[in-house]
């Protein structure tokens, strides 16, 4: 008997065996993607390499509808291709808002906007121009009045006092002089009372709002 014939496991030509095949991978759904909304409002389709699709996305609609309204859709595709492309997302923000000023304001557009901001700023510096004035008179009128006060109590203490009514004389009583009114503690009230040495300032411990009205 041939062992050859009863080998079932014999080796095809070449004496390789042939690797187990793979079962064939699943297949991937294809991806649908929404066109642009600039190629969405003109009802065409948009390619692979569309110069609007990164500007004007599905999401936001209104602003391809507002650029479209002033610019057209011609001359923002053409603005789009003569500039580079790190300038054209600043390009659609200007198209879009200048678009906009031009809808609100037919007239005037971004130049009505520019005025009135202007004319804000201008009133604001008027504004502070007058605070600074008010500021600057308020000091000089502190300092004038400190001055006045000054030559009050220097010419008080340099003259004689007065004799007062009911025989009291106060001739040769010294009263407080200037350097003494501005050591005098913050008060409600001062009174002068005499010292022996000469005439005194002593605060009342008692403010005037704190004593009763009748007794």
């Amino acid at each position: 008997m041939d062992s050859s014939s009863s080998d079932t496991g014999a080796l095809p030509h070449g004496g390789a065996s042939t690797p187990p095949t793979s079962p064939p991978p699943p297949l991937h759904p294809a991806v649908v993607l929404s066109p642009c909304a600039a190629c969405k409002i003109l009802r065409r389709r948009c390619v692979d390499r569309c110069v609007l699709a990164p500007y004007f996305p599905p999401t936001e609609p209104h602003k391809f509808a507002t650029a479209h309204r002033v610019f057209g859709a011609s001359n923002i595709i053409k603005l789009l291709q003569d500039l580079p492309e790190e300038h054209r997302a600043d390009a659609v923000s200007s198209m879009v808002y200048e678009a906009s000023a031009r809808i609100r304001d037919p007239v005037y557009g971004c130049a009505g906007a520019i005025c009135q901001l202007q004319k804000q700023v201008n009133d604001l510096k008027a504004q502070l121009a007058r605070a600074h004035a008010e500021l600057t008179g308020a000091r000089a009128q502190h300092a004038h009045l400190l001055a006045l006060l000054c030559v009050e109590v220097a010419a008080a203490s340099s003259s004689s006092p007065p004799a007062y009514c009911g025989g009291v004389s106060t001739v040769g009583v010294g009263y407080p002089t200037s350097s003494q009114l501005a050591a005098a503690p913050a008060a409600d009230a001062l009174y002068v009372v005499d010292g022996g040495s000469g005439l005194q300032l002593q605060a009342n411990p008692v403010s005037w709002a704190d004593e009763p009205l009748w007794t």
